[in-house]
């Protein structure tokens, strides 16, 4: 058992990781949208991004509901930070 929690600990800093890594990108994406003009939300693209979940999950056998109620949390916490900088209707319009 002390194996398989070591290597799930392994895991979860892999994923806090990479969650980290995407943060930058929705930062890298925050300053581009606001040199746009856009919103923080573009509910096509959020719909785009939980498809292509629901894709992977079912591809790695992981239950697809579950998942993109998982990523809807992820997708409204980075929209949340890119809120911080742009404001709930982008650049300019708080």
């Amino acid at each position: 058992m002390a194996e398989i929690r070591a290597e799930i600990d392994r895991v979860d800093a892999a994923l806090v990781a990479l969650l980290a890594s995407r943060a930058g990108y929705i930062d890298r994406a925050a300053e581009l949208k606001a040199g746009l003009g856009w919103p923080a939300r573009i509910d096509a693209r959020v719909e785009e991004v939980v498809a292509n979940v629901r894709g992977a999950a079912l591809a790695q056998g992981l239950p697809p509901e579950m998942l993109e109620r998982f990523w809807r949390q992820l997708v409204d916490w980075s929209i949340a930070r890119e809120e911080a900088s742009l404001g709930p209707d982008g650049p300019g319009k708080e």
